[in-house]
């Protein structure tokens, strides 16, 4: 395979496999012209020959770092010896499985590396150079000079010479302060300095010279070329590089070392094994600034929620538009007979007159009776002028990160839209607060009971709580006040819930239902006759807890739906200040599915318990507390008497 005199010059090892990648970094100090045209033949070229990097143009010359296959580059480098004053550029070079760059650039810049200092040309002059063998030489004979690494700190922290006196600078911007501080004695001896690849060396050197430092060299190719000719001698740790690979060892084969998503300092393999080291969030650099704007963003956020329930979103007359999309069952209906199936509860009558009134819409347009729909068909309901009834929007943020948020959601408050209520629902004003990140409910509470609920920000989280929760490894704890003394302190209820409405609307006991499981345990049997009631769900069944109880003869105090002496009521939501549903969501607890080494192997959470549940007593609006009998039937007993 013909290769480049590049690649070919002064190797001995075969020539490498086809689908190898050759990593090329270069740069010349050389006055160029017409850079416009410069740019736009690289960026061709690049493109038909798959390369990729970076290649920055200049006035003072070329800078680049890309990689592609051998023959490519050898083709790109040819081309680049064709201009003037580049006919003599030496890349160096090393080879890596992958493709480092993610696209190519061709940039103009005012300067191939920024400095500042306008005094400083390396077209016309720049300090002397010292090859890698000298310099290992003089290292072997233990030579006096001062070796000053001129590089960030950032790359300094994962490798270096054997005793190098760093710089101490963020940004190369901050070198001609910084060199103007060091001791004065560091002025009389030889100094060698180094950078990754000698360009940075090459304005630090006339510089140093004119701020009086006697006898000033430049290590000839930087670190990547005495890596390449001498190896690792006197060098410790690993050579940070600007590419995916991120560092190289003296071999210049890429390392483990990566870098931190938040704050891109470079972390090794040490660094990623500490518990501050989050993927994708943050690491032990970083960890308290993002902890910091984590928790002043969590503050505005909840600053936002206290405002929605202060003035609530939906009490503001506005256009609604419902989405109303035709399942694969309803497809070949007119329009009319689909909604009046869809939802019967409002009424034919009720959507004929939306209809007639060109409130129901396709595309924004009104529809005709007779219109034949389609599955997937996404109508809109236009319902002008609503206002939503009043709800409790004291949603308060208990937890957040990049993956989750939990919150302890008030009652009553709906959780998405639904029947009268669209933007006075905690799922509407979370994304309002969140927003642009669009977060997916993975379970629900109802509308009147209280607690914790957890959230996924993103799709790949909203997956891995969803397998967490059909695996059963989501613990959820509810407190519950309920009707009457159960005898036993602890007790369960397997009893199937119909999948779907039966009774006057409400799910119930059925014997063909869905499998169901509810563990419960006594904690206080109060004098008036209630009692509190430990609750835990093993299935996620649609009110399975208040059904669990009512079917046992315990049903929870305050519920509209599940009546004492098994009577079934109206299950539509309270109004802020009526007589609370005695239900509270109280403690959640989920292996944590994210694989971070700094977060806990498992969540826990756990709300203060609502003031229902201490022993006083207090009127209900909705029914009267019961007396019941402490020698009361056992649940299998009264499962069985049913």
């Amino acid at each position: 395979m013909m290769v480049s005199s590049i690649w070919a010059e002064n190797r001995t090892e075969p020539e490498p496999n086809e689908a190898a990648i050759l990593n090329l970094s270069c740069y010349k100090f050389v006055p160029l012209g017409n850079l416009g045209e410069m740019r736009q033949e690289l960026r061709q070229i690049c493109d038909q020959l798959q390369i990729k990097g970076t290649i920055l143009l200049s006035r003072e010359g070329i800078n680049f770092f890309v990689a592609g296959p051998p023959a490519a580059i050898a083709k790109l480098v040819a081309h680049l010896r064709t201009y003037p004053g580049l006919a003599d550029i030496q890349p160096k070079e090393s080879f890596s499985n992958d493709q480092p760059f993610s696209r190519m650039l061709v940039r103009i810049k005012q300067e191939i590396i920024a400095f500042g200092v306008e005094s400083i040309d390396p077209a016309r002059y720049t300090s002397k150079k010292i090859p890698a063998a000298q310099l290992k030489e003089w290292l072997d004979a233990g030579r006096p000079l001062t070796l000053l690494d001129t590089r960030n700190n950032y790359e300094v922290e994962i490798g270096t010479f054997n005793n190098a006196l760093p710089i101490n600078i963020d940004h190369f911007r901050d070198f001609p302060a910084a060199a103007a501080n060091l001791p004065p004695e560091t002025k009389d001896k030889p100094m060698v300095m180094f950078c990754t690849g000698g360009i940075r060396c090459e304005k630090a050197g006339p510089l140093m010279e004119q701020l009086g430092f006697q006898e000033v060299y430049q290590l000839d190719g930087g670190i990547l070329k005495y890596f390449e000719e001498v190896g690792g001698a006197h060098w410790q740790g690993e050579c940070f590089v600007f590419d995916k690979r991120v560092a190289l060892d003296p071999h210049l084969l890429e390392t483990a070392t990566t870098q931190c998503y938040a704050c891109q300092h470079p972390l090794t393999p040490t660094d990623q094994a500490s518990p501050l080291y989050t993927p994708n969030v943050q690491c032990p650099y970083c960890c308290n600034l993002v902890a910091e704007r984590e928790k002043r963003q969590r503050q505005a956020r909840q600053f936002e929620l206290n405002a929605f329930a202060a003035n609530l979103p939906g009490k503001t007359p506005y256009d609604n538009l419902r989405p109303l999309n035709v399942p694969q069952r309803f497809a070949g209906l007119r329009v009319i007979d689909f909604l009046d199936q869809l939802h019967p509860h409002v009424g034919r009558s009720s959507w004929e007159q939306s209809i007639a009134a060109g409130r129901v819409l396709l595309g924004g347009q009104p529809v005709s009776v007779d219109l034949i729909v389609r599955e997937g068909m996404g109508l809109r309901h236009l319902l002008p002028n609503t206002v939503e009834p009043e709800v409790n929007a004291n949603i308060k943020i208990v937890f957040d990160d990049a993956n989750i948020v939990v919150v302890e959601k008030p009652a009553p408050l709906p959780v998405h839209a639904c029947g009268r209520f669209n933007r006075n629902t905690l799922e509407w004003m979370l994304q309002q607060v969140y927003r642009p990140q669009r977060l997916k409910l993975v379970h629900r509470l109802d509308a009147d009971t209280s607690g914790l609920m957890v959230i996924a920000r993103h799709r790949r989280a909203a997956t891995a709580l969803h397998q967490l929760f059909q695996a059963n490894q989501v613990r959820k704890t509810y407190l519950a006040r309920v009707y009457g003394h159960p005898p036993e302190d602890t007790f369960q209820s397997v009893a199937p819930i119909s999948d779907g409405p039966e009774n006057d609307g409400l799910r119930v006991v059925a014997d063909a239902g869905l499998p169901s499981e509810t563990q419960f345990r006594v904690l206080q049997r109060f004098a008036d006759g209630s009692a509190m009631v430990e609750a835990r769900p093993i299935t996620g069944r649609t009110n399975q807890i208040r059904i669990h109880l009512w079917d046992l003869g315990f049903p929870i105090v305050g519920d509209t739906a599940y009546l004492p002496d098994r009577k079934l009521g109206h299950n539509a939501s309270k109004v802020p200040g009526a007589s609370p549903l005695c239900l509270h969501a109280w403690k959640l607890e989920l292996p944590n599915p994210f694989g971070s080494s700094s977060a806990d192997a498992e969540y826990s959470w756990e709300t203060a318990p609502p003031a229902w549940t201490n022993a006083s007593l207090w009127n209900f609006e909705d029914s009267e507390p019961k007396r019941w009998s402490v020698d009361a039937p056992s649940t299998t007993e009264a499962r069985a008497a049913r």
